[in-house]
């Protein structure tokens, strides 16, 4: 009785729905990823994600509560016309690369083009080097992917998926920086397409366009 009274409190109080997506090369890691930051425990019995798998948690970034909705992508080429239609109206994405595996950070490229073309147009999107861990196989140096993380605009981290380092300040960062553009409306929820909504309608009224005034019938004389 008391959880079915107290459940629906707990969405009341969800201020924004953020679509996120984890992209890469197969074998990356980005399942353990999702499944370290959901359950905060490394995933022992990982296989290669078929299709498209789902995720969600609340977190809280500035004393606001956000939803996060995050899809996991196949990064096997046979399902990547099936994962691209998951694309559409991402607010944010990790793009992961192993950093013992040259050729998914060689791939990259063919990732970032594909979020940036068919996601929202102000996608945020964090490069992820996962594997940390395991250090000493390493291929990729940490020099050249904050280069590449650089050039493209992009924020970078590496994580580990086994021992969870970095793997949630990477969520966060993400969220962060999508509400910061919020906040100075360099990007609008109402838009179509921006992978952002509000948990409750009456919360719209929290954030108006910069020089507008709000006009709502129903005002809080509190």
């Amino acid at each position: 009785m008391l959880d079915s009274l107290f459940f629906p409190l707990k969405e009341i109080y969800i201020k924004l729905l953020l679509k996120f997506l984890v992209i890469g090369s197969a074998g990356t890691g980005k399942s353990c990823l999702l499944h370290q930051f959901i359950e905060n425990k490394f995933k022992q019995d990982s296989n290669h994600t078929i299709g498209v798998e789902f995720g969600s948690r609340v977190i809280n970034v500035g004393g606001k509560t956000v939803k996060l909705q995050i899809w996991d992508t196949a990064g096997q080429e046979r399902f990547r016309s099936v994962t691209r239609s998951y694309y559409r109206g991402a607010a944010g994405a990790l793009l992961v690369y192993d950093i013992t595996s040259r050729e998914t950070y060689n791939a990259l490229s063919n990732w970032l083009t594909d979020a940036r073309t068919l996601a929202s147009p102000n996608i945020v999107i964090i490069l992820c080097g996962n594997k940390k861990d395991l250090d000493a196989d390493r291929e990729v140096t940490f020099l050249e992917a904050s280069r590449f993380a650089q050039e493209n605009e992009l924020m970078f981290l590496e994580t580990s998926a086994l021992t969870g380092e970095n793997v949630e300040e990477g969520f966060l960062k993400c969220a962060r920086i999508i509400l910061n553009k919020i906040d100075s409306g360099e990007l609008d929820p109402e838009r179509m397409g921006s992978g952002i909504q509000y948990g409750d309608a009456s919360l719209r009224q929290l954030r108006q366009p910069r020089g507008t005034t709000t006009q709502n019938k129903q005002q809080c004389n509190c």
